[in-house]
């Protein structure tokens, strides 16, 4: 392992029992996606400030608002790494409301809301919506079984490419058909074809890579989840680098994580873990990559995980929450 990865490894440790600690009841699957959410960013947790956003978030939100059900405490280390935690929530809520008008409510849409006032500037709020509410519509009407509330924020993420809808969704169906028939779970590819339709290259290319790296993976004993988690492999796999390097990266880092307080495979699982694993080693290879210069600006890469890692970890804490009221 790296030893900047290493570092990035111990920063991912150190934010999360802080988080931890400060929030003891919260879900331990909320705990290594705010620790990601801060690393990510190159910022060092502070229960202090992190306990100052959720107050700012009960503040400005009503007490059935989504941005108070499970995605309060990510949508808090959004605010707490943004620099201006007053601002962001402001921004948040005013495309929320926005697409209030466009979607359904769920546990789902205030992480679009963040997505958008994270990367477009307030002027653009209206057309980003009314571009995700069309993107969507046509993805329903594509895969009308498998879209979903979650998809709302992969729609939102294709909205800020500067490529036009059709070359876009015809791009993600080509990623889709090409890669269905290797994973069981339509939705996850679904939302993989979205995250590759971000990147250059031919469709068949970039599915190549992401099954290569995949398989690499597996043949070492590292079986890389295929639910919720599948969407971050694509950012590792549209990175310009050695893939067999960044297996021997993110097995030797796993190794590593696995050894930690709150990361076994009895906390949080192992595919979970994996998938963070994957974000952390995210930082050494997706630099220049193809998906900087598909989207808006470089950070976009790292958005798209952060994105796919609140999915997955929203709904890991829905269904063990569900499993435990009906035990």
């Amino acid at each position: 392992m790296k030893e900047s990865t290493e570092n990035r490894c111990r920063q991912f440790i150190k934010n999360k029992e802080v988080i931890r600690k400060e929030f003891s009841w919260e879900s331990t699957y909320m705990y290594p996606l705010c620790a990601a959410i801060f690393t990510m960013n190159g910022k060092e947790a502070d229960g202090g400030q992190l306990k100052a956003c959720t107050e700012l978030l009960r503040q400005h939100t009503g007490m059935f608002s989504n941005f108070r059900s499970t995605a309060r405490l990510p949508i808090a280390s959004l605010m707490a790494v943004s620099g201006n935690p007053e601002s962001t929530i402001s921004n948040a809520l005013k495309v929320y409301g926005m697409l209030k008008e466009e979607f359904f409510g769920s546990a789902y849409l205030p992480l679009t809301a963040m997505v958008i006032a994270q990367m477009a500037e307030p002027f653009d709020y209206e057309r980003i919506v009314k571009r995700t509410r069309a993107l969507y519509k046509e993805m329903k009407s594509e895969h009308p079984l498998l879209t979903s509330s979650e998809d709302s924020s992969f729609a939102a993420l294709l909205s800020l490419s500067e490529r036009d809808d059709n070359t876009l969704l015809s791009e993600a169906q080509r990623c889709y058909e090409l890669l269905k028939p290797q994973f069981f779970s339509g939705n996850a590819v679904q939302s993989l074809s979205h995250v590759l339709a971000l990147g250059d290259g031919r469709a068949e290319e970039k599915c190549s890579r992401t099954l290569l790296l995949y398989d690499r993976l597996k043949e070492r004993g590292y079986k890389y989840g295929t639910d919720y988690e599948l969407p971050t492999l694509g950012v590792l796999a549209l990175s310009e680098s050695d893939l067999m390097e960044i297996v021997t990266e993110m097995t030797d880092t796993d190794d590593f994580l696995a050894k930690q307080k709150g990361l076994g495979n009895w906390s949080i699982g192992r595919k979970q873990r994996l998938m963070y694993t994957g974000m952390l080693v995210q930082g050494e290879y997706v630099k220049t990559g193809s998906l900087e210069t598909a989207a808006i600006n470089g950070t976009i890469s790292m958005i798209v995980a952060q994105q796919a890692a609140m999915c997955a970890a929203v709904a890991a804490s829905t269904a063990a929450a569900a499993s435990n009221s009906s035990s």
